[in-house]
């Protein structure tokens, strides 16, 4: 939509009743309209039948029994009417991913296509009083002195919403709002190419994204504390990067793993990138091998490698590397900042009795020719490294992280990661789970991981698995 005018424009403020919170498994019990066409306002309700029973709760919660939609009809016989009500209109709703995903699956069932502009009147609350801290309907209602005489029944709430849209009409006037609602309903573009199903049923919370092209090749893997939002950034319409717009066109379909929080989607975009290789991902790819100094007071730094040695359990390692060359780039750097005899280091070779290049052109203070003591120079070294220094395991074998959340229902969700001496072994979400994962999984030690587990070390609970 390239503009949007408030006297021109069809709004479709509309509100569902269902069996439960879930789209693709739960059904529309009451579904009612208020058609705003220009000055021209039309009310509809109807009762549907879900072929399914509707639990005592939400009969409480609703008002709605088995026996008032025992004869009701089919969402089947309601779809022309609200098709026709929609030609052209904007889907106005209140947590519009809900109701739309909720009409957009009957739809479905139905053997029906169904898509249309949204515009989410919890984000527009957001948008027109940041100030205040609750945006449900409730709230809404109060804020503005809406009225109504029912609550939770769907032409009640939906006749709120267009009250709401109409104080927000008479409180901005019509070029404000607009801009507002212009704002939300431009914030991106889905592509004409994709699945729109791939969009509505994305949650928007905490995982981890594929985009996959032509033949499931591999595009990219992305993470987000907000995959639905993330999702979209990726489509918007200015496509400000060249980058963004090639990932635009050439993606075909869409996957999504979704985390109890930010740790697992950081966990599981660094095993997806080094397993999959996406084209357009660089950070994050596996090492073919890590190196890393170790350094004992009174002997020069020894390179070692992880094949070699447990890693994350080894004490005084220092740095972690690609190359040989990379590592001792960054001693070589170090003893030239810090006035480090690159002899007692092991980068240069010297002749008994005889100094290193560095004390003849003064940057070494020389150690190396007894002019500077060797503990002093230890305690020098020592210091200059340490920012390097690898944390060793603090714990005596395997933990399982703890991170909770909400899951993409609404509900509660709890994630453990294992971890063992900084090896990410993979999540679970029961004590059998995490046991099968001690007993199958192979520890990898990667730099990725180990920095993303230093942090949630000291970020989440945690729980010894030996």
């Amino acid at each position: 939509m390239s503009s949007v005018r408030a006297a021109d424009e069809r709004w479709l403020f509309l509100d569902v009743e269902t069996t439960g919170g879930t789209a693709t498994r739960d059904r529309v019990t009451e579904v009612a309209w208020v058609l705003l066409d220009g000055n021209t306002v039309t009310r509809e309700s109807y009762l549907v039948n879900p072929h399914t029973n509707i639990a005592p709760f939400i009969q409480q919660l609703t008002g709605i029994t088995n026996e008032m939609v025992a004869d009701a009809p089919d969402f089947e016989t309601i779809a022309p009417k609200l098709q026709e009500a929609m030609q052209g209109a904007v889907f106005v709703a209140h947590n519009a991913r809900f109701d739309y995903g909720f009409i957009k699956n009957e739809f479905k069932r139905a053997g029906l296509g169904f898509r249309a502009p949204v515009l989410c009147t919890v984000k527009l609350a957001r948008l027109v009083d940041p100030q205040e801290k609750r945006h449900n309907l409730d709230a809404v209602a109060a804020r503005y002195a809406l009225q109504s005489a029912t609550r939770h029944r769907a032409l009640a709430d939906a006749d709120l919403l267009y009250q709401f849209w109409q104080a927000l009409r008479t409180r901005l006037g019509d070029e404000c709002l607009m801009q507002h609602a212009t704002q939300l309903l431009g914030q991106a573009s889905w592509p004409s190419h994709l699945d729109s199903d791939a969009l509505d049923n994305m949650p928007d919370t905490p995982g981890v994204y594929v985009f996959y092209g032509e033949r499931r090749f591999v595009l990219y893997v992305g993470k987000s504390k907000h995959l639905r939002r993330r999702v979209l950034s990726h489509f918007s319409g200015d496509h400000a990067r060249g980058k963004e717009l090639s990932l635009s066109l050439q993606t075909t379909d869409i996957e999504w793993h979704c985390t109890a929080g930010e740790v697992g989607a950081l966990l599981k975009e660094s095993q997806l990138v080094k397993q999959l290789v996406p084209s357009h991902n660089v950070r994050l790819r596996r090492a073919k091998s890590l190196c890393s100094w170790r350094w004992l007071d009174g002997e020069p730094p020894t390179l070692v490698w992880t094949q070699d040695l447990n890693m994350g359990a080894q004490p005084n390692l220092f740095g972690l590397f690609s190359s040989q060359r990379q590592a001792q780039q960054w001693l070589g750097e170090l003893a030239q900042e810090h006035k480090l005899c690159k002899a007692l280091l092991g980068l240069e070779k010297v002749s008994a009795g005889a100094g290193c290049f560095g004390s003849q052109v003064g940057q070494c203070k020389g150690a190396c020719k007894g002019h500077e003591a060797p503990a002093l120079h230890s305690v020098r070294t020592l210091a200059a490294m340490t920012p390097k220094k690898l944390a060793t395991w603090p714990f005596k074998g395997p933990v399982g992280l703890i991170e909770s959340g909400q899951g993409p229902d609404g509900e509660a969700q709890t994630d453990v990661h294992v971890v063992d001496a900084w090896c990410y072994l993979g999540t679970a979400q029961s004590a059998q789970d995490c046991a099968e994962l001690l007993q199958v999984a192979k520890p990898v030690f990667d730099a990725d991981t180990y920095h993303i587990l230093r942090k949630a070390v000291a970020k989440l609970p945690h729980r010894l698995l030996y």
